[in-house]
């Protein structure tokens, strides 16, 4: 990693607060944010345009966050190549083990990186913190070339996926709030470009810590000419059942792997909530959790109003309270128990391989007819604000509605 820094660049821009909502309410963002960039390839300007491909990059602009500027990784050297195996853990993997793994016949390369999913408007994105100059060359080869997508994420910057950002709360200054909090950091749109298989977006490795990602949990294997599903019992019997194994090769990308557990690694507030989610694809877009984790996270319980839902237990404290509050203020009538369309859910979000907050049981669905996605709803908004206040985000906020949906997305101690 290279961190070398002047002392100028030590001074640390303020991270400006980010709820789920950040950016659907028609406010100015607040001052201190440098302006921005008038270039004419910046993210800004390519998002309001059609391009042919899942990249672009900027060219010049001003370090929006100079705490998080590394060094220019300067010219691509190496090999370019889509990984062909994709190893996750919740834990560190340690040195030992991956050179293990580097040794393997027939392995070419590893890459550690840090990789988690961050909660982003019930959307589960794959965010990787990467060294720049390594990484891009896992890449595709038109992305891992463009030195100015590359300068950007060292600059402290945010490579995604462009068809992602259309249902993301980004600012007008392209600014994106990374959690599901309102103290969620912010980082600057920086590049629209193609990522890795399995991963949304990328920023460099000093955004680990402001993210709650755990280091080198995760790694990028290639196999060259050989078929990686060859070398997968090898590189399971290394990791001793510490991690999950995906074949991301041509023969596996179009789909996920229904032969390995997956391991999804959630940051966040509601990381605590969630623990270390470990599943099984199924068809139909539905999804088998470890029972160990259902059985320890997911209960049934008799809530005011609704009368019996399943949910993750985290949830019962405050969606009780919140059920009280709208009782109390004489709102019960708002909620329709008959058209409440359940709290956990264990599948993808429809028509993707994005993990739905519905998987953790931290989501529900009320009032669900005359709420329909991209409306404005008929949810009463006295009922919304007592749910806001009581730590849930509600989906009629977002840039592409989903009025029916609360999620929570803080904790709150019931008093």
């Amino acid at each position: 990693m290279r961190r070398a820094r002047s002392g100028a660049m030590l001074v640390v821009v303020a991270l400006l607060a980010a709820t789920l909502t950040a950016g659907c309410d028609g406010s100015e963002p607040s001052t201190g944010r440098e302006p921005k960039p008038t270039a004419t390839a910046t993210a800004s300007s390519t998002a309001s345009s059609p391009r042919s491909s899942d990249s672009a990059a900027p060219t010049g602009g001003p370090t929006l966050d100079p705490a998080h500027a590394v060094d220019s990784p300067g010219p691509r050297t190496g090999v370019v190549g889509y990984p062909d195996i994709v190893v996750t853990s919740s834990k560190s993997i340690d040195a030992e083990t991956i050179a293990a793994i580097q040794h393997l016949d027939h392995v070419q390369d590893v890459l550690p990186i840090a990789l988690a999913q961050v909660i982003v408007q019930n959307r589960a994105l794959q965010v990787a913190a990467v060294d720049p100059a390594t990484y891009r060359n896992y890449t595709r080869l038109e992305v891992a070339e463009s030195q100015d997508i590359w300068d950007r994420v060292a600059r402290g910057e945010l490579a995604i996926k462009k068809s992602l950002v259309a249902r993301l709360p980004v600012d007008d200054n392209d600014f994106v709030g990374l959690g599901s909090t309102a103290e969620a950091p912010e980082v600057h749109i920086g590049a629209y470009a193609a990522q890795a298989p399995l991963i949304d977006a990328v920023v460099n490795d000093t955004w680990i810590p402001d993210l709650g990602m755990t280091p080198d949990n995760a790694l990028l294997i290639r196999t060259g000419g050989t078929a990686p599903v060859t070398l997968r019992k090898a590189i399971e019997g290394v990791l001793a059942g510490k991690a999950s194994v995906q074949m991301t090769d041509a023969v596996a990308r179009y789909g996920i792997d229904p032969n390995v557990v997956q391991t999804a690694v959630v940051v966040g507030t509601i990381a605590d909530a969630v623990g270390v989610y470990r599943y099984s694809v199924l068809a139909g877009g539905r999804i088998a959790p470890d029972p160990a984790w259902v059985a320890e996270h997911i209960t049934t319980q008799t809530v005011p109003i609704l009368g019996s839902v399943t949910c993750n237990k985290a949830i019962f404290p405050q969606l009780i309270a919140a059920l009280n509050a709208v009782r109390d203020q004489g709102l019960a009538d708002k909620i329709h128990p008959g058209e409440y369309a359940g709290c956990y859910n264990a599948r993808f979000i429809a028509g993707s391989t994005k993990l739905s907050n519905h998987a953790f049981g931290l989501a529900l669905d009320l009032n669900v007819p005359g709420n329909q996605r991209g409306t404005v709803g008929q949810m009463d908004r006295q009922v919304v604000a007592i749910f806001k206040s009581w730590g849930f985000t509600w989906g009629g906020d977002w840039g592409y509605t989903d009025p029916m949906h609360f999620e929570m997305n803080r904790l709150v101690e019931p008093r």
